[in-house]
């Protein structure tokens, strides 16, 4: 068992999300996670505090990353404009390995109440991050939570997009969530 290997943290979560899929999440322990991904429970301790927490693994990263690029976009942004470059900005640090973990996390979540709670809890936590970095911008509440919502929505369902795309496409992720940001100003401004 290659214990000093790089990469242990992805393979734990992909091994992770493999064996939710296989065998269920209540069903995959932590020893089991560890095995599979070639690393001992302790290395998987000092990764994650626990199972649960592989799901929102790289959130703190997304987060960061999302706030990151609405604090840089330019003074004259619209708001929805600051969530692009976020997004852009978010989207840009993700590649195969996000684009391979999408159907099998997909599957994991949709088989497990636990994980469907942990994936929401997710959801909200990246809204927050938009929100409170398009608040230090200076605008008014009720836009930048509508704003960092509809973030959240056009970053998931471009996520989506992509992931189920052919794999032969050269479109990137940050492609398919503008395109879904654009898609969901459209919508909303249809709503009267």
């Amino acid at each position: 068992m290659a214990r000093w290997e790089p990469g242990a943290r992805e393979r734990l979560v992909m091994a992770a999300v493999d064996l939710f899929t296989e065998q269920g999440y209540d069903a995959t322990t932590v020893a089991q996670i560890a095995e599979r991904a070639g690393v001992g429970k302790s290395t998987f301790f000092r990764h994650f505090p626990d199972k649960r927490e592989l799901l929102v693994a790289g959130q703190e990263t997304l987060s960061r990353l999302l706030a990151e690029g609405i604090a840089e976009a330019p003074v004259s942004a619209s708001p929805l404009e600051a969530v692009a470059a976020g997004l852009q900005r978010a989207c840009s640090a993700m590649g195969p390995m996000n684009r391979d973990l999408g159907p099998r996390l997909k599957a994991a979540v949709a088989a497990s109440a636990e994980l469907q709670e942990r994936d929401a809890l997710k959801s909200v936590s990246l809204a927050a991050a938009m929100t409170a970095a398009l608040l230090a911008r200076g605008v008014a509440d009720p836009r930048a939570q509508l704003a960092a919502e509809l973030g959240v929505l056009a970053f998931k369902r471009g996520y989506a997009q992509w992931t189920d795309s052919d794999r032969d496409t050269a479109a990137a992720l940050t492609e398919f969530t503008l395109v879904a940001l654009d898609e969901l100003r459209a919508a909303s401004a249809s709503l009267g």
